[in-house]
């Protein structure tokens, strides 16, 4: 690997450039989201990844479930937008940096991953990528020091990602996040009649009930789904809502739902 650095490609857009009105922002939305339950923190969670003014309030009702975890590696995933490749794709960098600092790879987590025959190391698919740069501030607020195995998921399958995961589970140090928002560009009610759908296919594990029109992140969810059934992991639902109850029109919203994961 190069010692590169992938530099924030939506910083200014998805949410603020500044370090001091990042760190504030999501301080923010931490604390008006609060510490969910109290009990052992997940094991992995889903958060949405559009702009903090939109989703951001979702997404702080799954981190502030990690308040006080111990948690040394984060394994993020999330939908390719920008680059259309096959099979899960590495970056050829050391590290990620946003506006509120570096967070270096895992060295170890990426060796494990390339041991799968459907990862690769492809720096386009992660060239201008926000699906999983939107999480690194609300990972580093709230964990401070983390290694980062990132992963965009190209044209692949629910199993070739859960055949990843596998290689990378690990045990309470390891966190699983899978970055996806849900239905796009619906009506208000026919997005909640859909979202309500995709939550009930999410909470009971069935992956196969998960269409493509449901959720943009549909195929590193599902294997998440699928690891998490065969870890007896049960997902609780942190919040379900879309950019009519947040920060936009309902005439055409896009959904938003956060999950933590649990034994």
């Amino acid at each position: 690997m190069s010692t590169r650095v992938r530099a924030p490609a939506v910083a200014g857009a998805f949410y603020p450039a500044d370090s001091d009105e990042l760190r504030a922002t999501v301080e923010g939305l931490l604390a008006e989201a609060g510490g969910g339950e109290a009990g052992d923190p997940p094991k992995a969670m889903v958060a949405p990844h559009a702009g903090y003014a939109y989703s951001g309030p979702v997404a702080a009702s799954a981190y502030a479930r990690l308040e006080g975890a111990d948690i040394q590696r984060v394994v993020l995933l999330g939908p390719a937008h920008r680059w259309p490749f096959q099979g899960l794709a590495l970056p050829d960098v050391e590290a990620f940096a946003t506006p509120l600092g570096e967070v270096a790879l895992d060295a170890t987590g990426v060796s494990a991953a390339l041991e799968s025959p459907h990862v690769r190391v492809l720096d386009e698919a992660h060239h201008g990528e926000h699906s999983l740069e939107v999480h690194l501030p609300f990972l580093q607020i709230i964990l401070g020091e983390f290694t980062l195995v990132p992963l965009v998921v190209g044209d692949a399958s629910a199993g070739d990602v859960a055949e990843v995961l596998r290689l990378l589970w690990g045990g309470s140090e390891t966190l699983v996040v899978v970055s996806s928002d849900l239905s796009h560009f619906l009506s208000y009610d026919e997005a909640l009649e859909i979202d309500g759908a995709t939550a009930a296919a999410i909470e009971g594990l069935t992956p196969e009930a998960i269409q493509s029109h449901q959720a943009c992140g549909r195929i590193p969810l599902g294997g998440l789904l699928i690891v998490a059934a065969e870890h007896g992991l049960r997902a609780h639902r942190e919040d379900l809502r879309n950019s009519g109850d947040t920060a936009g029109p309902r005439d055409r919203v896009v959904g938003y739902g956060a999950w933590a994961f649990t034994e």
